[in-house]
């Protein structure tokens, strides 16, 4: 089990692991080693609660498919060690930010002497633009 927090946790079988080449440029024979890691975790399958795996959709944004597959890859190292570490590393600082219930929004009015400062900043600009043009024809 990985523990997410003290009382959310995910099964390791949950996560799918798959090793590919990495991208880069080529030359002789280079590159044939699969050291970049694919962590996928089926988001809608998952034991998640249904809030967290809203935020978790939200936050992985493209790395979502359509089915609800999160995707996770790492091809910055040049071991398949390191790159497994980095991807699980950022899967779960994923699934941290998404447990975390973000902090409720308080809507805020400007002060009447702020408004008042831009809208006299508004009105000098459109001023200034006004000589800049030509003059109407009459």
């Amino acid at each position: 089990m990985i523990s997410i927090n003290e009382t959310i946790a995910i099964a390791e079988g949950d996560i799918e692991e798959r090793f590919i080449r990495a991208k880069g440029p080529g030359g002789q024979n280079a590159r044939n080693d699969e050291t970049a890691v694919q962590l996928r975790y089926d988001v809608t399958r998952s034991s998640l609660p249904p809030e967290v795996k809203l935020r978790l959709l939200a936050l992985a944004g493209r790395h979502v498919d359509a089915e609800g597959v999160l995707r996770v890859e790492s091809r910055a190292h040049r071991s398949q060690a390191a790159n497994r570490e980095a991807a699980h590393q950022r899967l779960l600082a994923l699934l941290r930010r998404a447990v975390v219930l973000p902090a409720p929004r308080r809507a805020t009015h400007p002060r009447r002497t702020d408004r008042e400062t831009r809208l006299t900043a508004k009105h000098l600009r459109a001023a200034a633009k006004v000589l800049r043009s030509k003059p109407a024809e009459d």
